[in-house]
């Protein structure tokens, strides 16, 4: 029988006030009690949470029944934590008996502990979206490399009000043009151009930097009979980003990159869902069902665009 520290009983709520009190005294065995009862809530904790992932609607359960077991873990993590339990009450005690880390009459306020001596850092920042609206410098060229970075990643880079706003009045005419043609209202269509091409600023280029006038990302298939330029994009194959070079058509004006876009809107049968729709969900999904990207949040950066206030100002001036 181990006689270094007894097992304390839930029922004996004396021994906790003297522990209050030997712990001003700095008493070590004090000390040691206090951690074991840290590990004995953990411990019990984690017996509450493994009690509540079972069922307990048997015929013999009951609220008593549930009383008891409660009160039975309480006293299961005493004697785990006495008897050395995880090892947690160790560690505990070694960090409290650090010079640095002296319990004074001042413990009622704290018991102050050392910071850890090292920690894990993040080998890359935390990233989100960008949103329309934010800024961000603008992305360093590739001198280097032929080819030019394009669609970096299916996402409008962040715009200022005024590039925004620059952008729109530069292709609403054929914004509206196609909306003719093809029934979707034409700030939708800005919208798009805007989530391809990064408000006009990350079109696929020549390597010589001439603008291929692709606003859409357009890709260069086997039928296309017109200019072709390679650009760098993200595809997503299961889910998973991957960096690839492909061909986008090229054009000679903005105005025939929106006819080619709206003759492939109103022509292919796979975007009859696109044309049909009214409202910025319905526009924006349909594209995403149609696999016209494989990014899988193409839909909400489309409907973030749509209904954000970068566009919403722009229009509005």
């Amino acid at each position: 029988m181990n006689s270094a520290t007894p097992i304390p009983s839930i029922f004996d709520t004396q021994s906790l006030t003297a522990l209050k009190g030997d712990l001003r005294k700095g008493d070590a065995q004090a000390l040691k009690a206090t951690a074991q009862q840290f590990e004995a809530v953990f411990l019990q904790m984690i017996l509450k949470s493994m009690r509540a992932a079972t069922p307990q609607d048997g015929i013999f359960d009951s609220e008593q029944t549930r009383f008891y077991q409660e009160m039975l873990d309480s006293q299961l993590s005493q004697v785990m934590a006495a008897k050395g339990g995880m090892g947690l009450a160790a560690v505990i005690e070694r960090q409290l008996s650090r010079p640095e880390a002296v319990i004074g009459p001042d413990a009622e306020h704290g018991m102050p502990l050392t910071p850890p001596t090292r920690f894990m850092p993040l080998d890359q920042p935390q990233r989100r979206f960008p949103l329309p609206g934010d800024k961000v410098p603008p992305p360093l060229p590739i001198e280097s490399s032929p080819v030019r970075p394009a669609l970096p990643a299916n996402a409008a880079p962040a715009s200022s009000d005024g590039q925004a706003q620059s952008f729109i009045q530069g292709v609403w005419p054929h914004a509206t043009a196609a909306s003719r043609q093809t029934g979707i209202p034409p700030h939708f269509l800005v919208a798009h151009a805007a989530l391809e091409s990064g408000w006009g600023r990350a079109e696929p280029r020549f390597a010589d930097g001439r603008p291929s006038h692709n606003l859409f990302g357009i890709k260069a298939g086997s039928r296309w009979q017109g200019a072709v330029v390679s650009a760098s994009t993200t595809e997503y194959v299961n889910g998973v980003a991957e960096q690839r070079v492909e061909r986008f058509r090229a054009y000679g004006s903005y105005a025939e990159a929106f006819q080619d876009y709206a003759q492939l809107m109103a022509k292919s049968p796979r975007y009859a869902e696109v044309v049909a729709s009214r409202d910025a969900s319905s526009f924006a999904r349909g594209l995403q069902r149609a696999g016209y990207a494989t990014d899988p949040l193409y839909a909400s950066k489309l409907e973030r665009i749509i209904g954000g206030p970068t566009l919403r100002t722009a229009l509005a001036g």
